[in-house]
């Protein structure tokens, strides 16, 4: 007589795993394109959040983390977008920053008031892959950088 045995197999619901998205807080006074902006982005993947003013930028760094912070060259006045995106620099969890303009004539580079380059991302209708590229990239850097100083560390 031979023994029957059944395995029984339990089923647990499958839960989709979140995804880990970029997060990129976005600030330009423009309505039209600050939504253009986030709509691209966010269709990419990002988890975007958008800010009118430097101001309201300055309020959501303070609240939540971000790998990426972009700002209108423009934004309120010559300086706003540099003094964000240098406030921005000295959170604790450094995040890449990048000025944006739809102004072609721009320089891919920036002066800062401090004396330091800022990379500008130059946005027109015709380049969204070039945009979405960028954006990629320095957040790829960012990841480059803190793993690097996560080593640095561990080394010493």
């Amino acid at each position: 007589m031979s023994a029957h045995v059944e395995e029984i197999v339990e089923t647990r619901p499958v839960r989709p795993r979140k995804r880990k998205v970029a997060r990129v807080l976005l600030a330009d006074t423009g309505l039209a394109s600050r939504l253009t902006l986030k709509t691209i982005l966010a269709t990419a993947g990002y988890e975007v959040s958008s800010a009118a003013t430097a101001a309201e930028a300055i309020g959501k760094l303070d609240e939540g983390e971000y790998q990426l912070v972009l700002a209108d060259l423009r934004t309120e006045s010559e300086e706003a977008g540099s003094r964000l995106l240098a406030y921005a620099r000295q959170k604790e969890y450094r995040p890449a920053t990048a000025l944006i303009s739809s102004d072609m004539s721009e320089t891919s580079r920036s002066s800062t008031e401090d004396g330091s380059d800022e990379r500008v991302v130059r946005i027109s209708d015709e380049n969204v892959s070039y945009l979405l590229a960028s954006v990629a990239e320095l957040i790829s850097q960012r990841a480059d950088r803190r793993i690097r100083r996560q080593s640095l560390r561990r080394a010493s």
